[in-house]
């Protein structure tokens, strides 16, 4: 049986997304909605929050990031970047908004990367 491999930073845990071809982002719209990178649109409740990864940096504030894993109603995976604090990518109350609208579960990692 194949080990599981320990996904301490950001960029481990996009690139295992990657392999596993879920590496789908979706990134706020003009329009307040999420749009994935194939032109899919979504609001809140069009998806779950199924993880949530923090992420500090070790000495630079401007390392600071969430990433939130995301399903759709049709079972795709995808993801949510963002930068927090005042380094964050987005601007105005909308993205906050938005993201609190979205329902939340708690998977586990191996569910979720098989």
């Amino acid at each position: 049986m194949e080990q599981p491999i320990a996904m301490n930073t950001l960029s481990q845990i996009l690139e295992k997304l990657r392999l596993k071809g879920k590496d789908n982002e979706l990134k706020m719209t003009d329009h307040g909605k999420m749009q994935s990178q194939n032109g899919k649109i979504y609001k809140p409740e069009d998806l779950t929050i199924v993880k949530t990864y923090r992420f500090e940096g070790d000495s630079d504030p401007a390392d600071n990031s969430v990433l939130y894993l995301t399903e759709d109603k049709d079972k795709e995976i995808g993801y949510i970047l963002d930068a927090y604090g005042i380094y964050s990518d987005n601007d105005g109350p909308s993205f906050d908004d938005f993201l609190k609208k979205i329902p939340t579960e708690n998977r586990d990692e191996q569910e979720l990367f098989c």
